[in-house]
């Protein structure tokens, strides 16, 4: 079979062969600085989809709300005003102005998977000599759903919303004493009160919005507020959440509107994320380095002991260009074997963290994320450190006098 490779193969293989003893240490290191690469960012990327999940499950990738009510200044006269002086109105509960044709015009946009109208407010509700300020969101089930997966968050009852139903917060029910199929008197500041039946309890993850949310059909929440037809909100989920933040400007540009993005609204959380990533890259960097030394410390030792090997080559023939590609294949080996190595255990120790690390509710920590395409970068990124690290060594072994090197 050695007959059908080219010499420099048979070469760079037989010197690899005959330095085992270097060789399984340099494919030793090359391993582990791999299996760190592939553990380190599988358990990155799951944790990233983790946590996006958790915050863009509960809430909309962009939400456009009216623009801020401003006072303007009376005029007692042509030209003259009465007040030069003008404070900031307070921001009464208003409707987004023609909102069904903004609606359509979002649907319309290609990068917008789902948009649903939301009338959102405050009222106190009452059961009993217990009473809670809650916030109150009227929303459309078959499209909001889609938007921020309430049913997943359903931890007793269902999430039902006719227009005798009310979903409350797990923290509220237990301010209120009430549980599914109580009775809540839900009263607003315009005086309306409405009697809802508890169709569902949630747990959002957090105890302050559990005290607090409440969700209820869209026209129950416009008849409690006194604001019938119309909506506060437009939610919208996007196909790239990173472009949100983009995607929102140039709405905002182009309509009547407000727009925020989930960027905007959690900034803390996406400075977060960008410092994951970050220190994802770092360690790359970092491990591909060592690695890169290690294998050109190995070759540079291989080409002082194999002087004579050399020059003997280079008297019988060999050419300065097959030296060369010699240590390069040296290089570029040592990498790909290490990297499939490296990848196997890295692989191996991230489904055995997976397995036995959880929450104390009992499940995953992170979701399981091994992409095909992480194992051809690794692979990819050791072979081409390997070559990168060989090119010196190469290039020395190339350079050598067949005289001298004989004569030691």
């Amino acid at each position: 079979m050695n007959r059908w490779l080219p010499f420099e193969w048979i070469a760079a293989v037989r010197f690899l062969r005959e330095g085992r003893m270097q060789t399984l240490f340099i494919i030793s290191g090359i391993a582990i600085g791999v299996g760190v690469i592939v553990f380190m960012s599988a358990l990155l990327t799951g944790l990233e989809a983790n946590f996006i999940k958790r915050v863009l499950t509960s809430q909309p990738q962009i939400q456009l709300i009216p623009p801020d009510q401003i006072a303007r200044p009376l005029r007692t006269g042509p030209g003259s005003l009465e007040d030069a002086i003008v404070q900031r109105p307070s921001q009464r509960v208003i409707s987004i102005d023609q909102w069904p044709k903004i609606r359509d015009r979002m649907l319309a946009i290609p990068d917008v998977m789902a948009v649903s109208p939301t009338m959102a407010g405050s009222a106190l509700a009452v059961r009993g000599a217990a009473s809670r300020a809650i916030s109150i969101s009227g929303v459309e089930p078959t499209s909001y759903f889609n938007i921020v997966r309430i049913p997943d968050y359903v931890v007793a009852g269902e999430a039902r919303l006719t227009n005798q139903d009310i979903i409350i917060g797990a923290e509220l029910a237990k301010d209120l004493g009430a549980t599914v199929g109580d009775k809540l008197n839900v009263q607003a500041a315009s005086g309306t009160t409405l009697v809802l039946t508890v169709a569902g309890l949630v747990d959002l993850g957090s105890k302050g919005v559990n005290q607090r949310t409440t969700y209820v059909a869209l026209r129950t929440a416009q008849s409690l507020l006194g604001v019938i037809g119309g909506v506060t909100t437009i939610d919208m989920t996007v196909r790239d959440i990173y472009a949100a933040e983009t995607l929102a400007k140039q709405i905002q540009a182009s309509n009547y509107v407000e727009a925020d993005s989930w960027i905007t609204t959690n900034a803390q959380f996406f400075t977060a994320v960008q410092a994951q990533e970050t220190s994802n890259t770092l360690i790359r960097v970092f491990v591909a380095l060592s690695v890169a030394f290690g294998i050109a410390a190995v070759l540079i030792v291989s080409v002082i002991q194999r002087s004579k090997d050399i020059g003997i080559l280079r008297a019988m023939g060999t050419s300065r260009g097959q030296i060369l590609r010699i240590f390069l294949l040296q290089g570029g080996l040592l990498g790909f074997v290490g990297a499939l190595v490296g990848s196997t255990m890295g692989a191996g120790g991230l489904i055995y963290w997976h397995a036995f690390v959880r929450l104390a509710d009992g499940s995953e920590l992170f979701p399981l994320i091994l992409e095909r395409s992480l194992f051809i970068n690794a692979a990819v990124l050791a072979t081409l450190t390997g070559l990168l690290a060989a090119t010196a060594p190469a290039l020395r072994a190339a350079g050598l006098d067949p005289v001298v090197a004989i004569r030691g």
